[in-house]
């Protein structure tokens, strides 16, 4: 027999990294009955290197109300703006463009996204990077 504790439910969330908002985890983990004071300093603590990132949190919750962590990394959009100082992308994508993205900076951001892509190949990760900054209204170097 397996001592597998049961999932009572599974929420993802996007949280700044070492200061995650007691509101944000209030609001969808709450109702689960869970300690969310105890879960908003494991984030922190767990996040703190990435001060100020924002960096997705899978929060797996179980029937006895313990808890696991899963972190993921930031999300391309909001890699890309960061890269580029942007504050948000173009109005209307495909007729603006509000910025250039170099190859070396989408190399950067692929390597960065890489652990939570569908791919291992890193030129693969570049290609659905791209794609993403393109939807943004980023012009992509070399293309």
């Amino acid at each position: 027999m397996t001592n597998q504790k049961k999932i009572a439910r599974e929420v993802t969330l996007e949280l700044e990294g070492g200061n995650a908002a007691m509101t944000d985890i209030g609001k969808m983990l709450g109702p689960a009955g869970i300690n969310t004071r105890q879960l908003k300093l494991d984030y922190d603590a767990a996040t703190a290197a990435q001060r100020g990132d924002i960096v997705p949190v899978v929060v797996t919750v179980f029937e006895d109300r313990t808890y696991a962590l899963r972190l993921k990394t930031p999300p391309t959009a909001y890699l890309i703006r960061k890269s580029l100082g942007l504050v948000r992308g173009a109005a209307r994508p495909g007729t603006e463009s509000v910025a250039k993205l170099s190859r070396e900076q989408l190399r950067e951001i692929a390597e960065r996204k890489l652990p939570d892509l569908n791919t291992g190949d890193v030129e693969a990760a570049m290609r659905q990077v791209a794609g993403t900054a393109r939807s943004m209204g980023v012009l992509v170097a070399d293309e």
